[in-house]
């Protein structure tokens, strides 16, 4: 295993979020509010050599771990053959993708086979209608089916659900429920500030703390269970044994133990989900550069990374959503979609 490269505050790089489409086939309202939304040209898009090169580009910096991303990612073609070319010729330890589960029916068996070790789904509600509300989708049934089909394929699915004040907020402990029939970790995620959730505001945030105290009401006490070290989730115990996590990035964020850098499906690659400008790839990839000078590249702009972009938005006195509507148009790299989750 390569030597991790640190940055100044010592945090290791070992986490690549790869995202290999900005396209969604959702409208999440959290997430892509806006009517229409700029869209990066499909021939600057990373092609599989590109993106498998690259990998092992970052592999040879440290990288331990990589996480397929979008937009979503079962929407780019032959996915499961990128997959394979990751899992078995870059020296990942560990592959995963997220996915929105539209499409996951029918590729969870394919990627299983191709070499996917995890994979989480995005659900945060199991009321149809509310779903199509939030969504802007008439697509529940598909999601529900793509987990199903997720456990039957050995992937055992983890499930991301994004709370939000009014929206989502009440099936807390019903969603704890179809996880734990499922076999699955649920993970709850406050509502974010990030580049695309433009509707944002900070009454909409459901906290860690409020979290907690509401499923500790209905299901006992929620007991912490280990040190997350760099994960971003928190993890704990309900008295009936299951387990389940908390991503509290906007009341309790964990910069100081951020281990993750993102590539945008264009070659911008970012050390902070935060951040406003990324560092290009795609160019030295496609103009000749050698593996080394590349790895130089993303071992300098590692080592002078000081960012801590969650913590600073959380000491804001006034805080708004991170990037206006008709900034994001400018720059489609701020959206959310673009650079990965």
């Amino acid at each position: 295993m390569s030597t991790a490269v640190h940055d100044r505050l010592s945090r290791p790089l070992r986490s690549l979020r790869l995202s290999v489409t900005d396209r969604c086939n959702l409208r999440c309202s959290y997430c892509m509010p806006e009517e229409d939304y700029v869209w990066l040209p499909r021939e600057g898009l990373l092609d599989f050599d590109e993106l498998a090169r690259l990998t092992r580009i970052m592999v040879g910096v440290g990288v331990t771990r990589a996480r397929l991303t979008g937009g979503e990612p079962l929407l780019r073609r032959d996915l499961p053959t990128l997959v394979a070319e990751l899992a078995h010729r870059t020296g990942l330890d560990e592959l995963a993708l997220t996915t929105n589960g539209i499409l996951l029916a029918e590729l969870a068996m394919p990627l299983a086979h191709a070499g996917l070790t995890r994979i989480t789904v995005s659900l945060d509600t199991l009321e149809p209608a509310r779903f199509r509300a939030i969504t802007r989708k008439d697509e529940l049934p598909r999601v529900l089916e793509g987990l199903r089909a997720a456990v039957d394929a050995g992937l055992a699915p983890k499930i991301d659900t994004v709370v939000v004040r009014g929206v989502n907020d009440d099936e807390l402990v019903r969603l704890l429920d179809h996880a734990r029939g499922l076999g699955a970790m649920l993970r709850f995620i406050e509502y974010m500030d990030v580049g695309g959730a433009t509707h944002w505001r900070g009454d909409a945030v459901v906290s860690r703390a409020e979290i907690l105290a509401r499923v500790t009401a209905e299901r006992g006490p929620a007991m912490p269970i280990q040190d997350r070290g760099s994960a971003p989730a928190e993890s704990f115990m309900l008295p009936d044994g299951q387990r389940f996590g908390v991503i509290a990035s906007v009341t309790a964020p964990f910069c100081s133990a951020c281990d993750r850098a993102r590539v945008t499906a264009d070659g911008q690659w970012f050390p902070c989900l935060y951040g406003r400008r990324g560092l290009d790839l795609k160019g030295p990839l496609r103009n000749g550069a050698s593996d080394e000078s590349i790895a130089e590249l993303v071992r300098g702009a590692w080592e002078a990374r000081d960012d801590r972009g969650a913590e600073a938005r959380a000491a804001l006195s006034n805080r708004e959503p991170l990037v206006p509507a008709h900034t994001l148009k400018r720059d489609p790299h701020l959206e959310m979609h673009t650079r990965g989750g």
